[in-house]
């Protein structure tokens, strides 16, 4: 990491450091959402995949629970646009 003094640091220095924390803090929304959105999956998938082996009629709820977490996901990339673009 860059250590800049502010008080000796230019407009331009500190809209830089300023831009990098920003695209850290996209990355870091993008990323651990889609980590969060693979745990829940993960179960919520393969008790989907056994109850539609059991009963081939719950393949609709198992469909949407499965693709609910996913939203997670669709969720953190907003979140990293706005901040890239705001």
């Amino acid at each position: 990491m860059v250590d800049i003094n502010l008080a000796e640091a230019s407009v331009e220095q500190i809209l830089a450091n300023q831009r990098g924390i920003i695209a850290i803090g996209a990355g870091l929304a993008v990323g651990l959402s889609g980590i969060a959105s693979a745990l829940a999956e993960k179960d919520i998938g393969a008790a989907a995949v056994g109850a539609m082996a059991e009963r081939e009629e719950l393949f609709g709820k198992g469909l949407i629970l499965t693709v609910i977490p996913e939203t997670i996901v669709i969720f953190g990339l907003v979140v990293a646009i706005l901040l890239l673009f705001l």
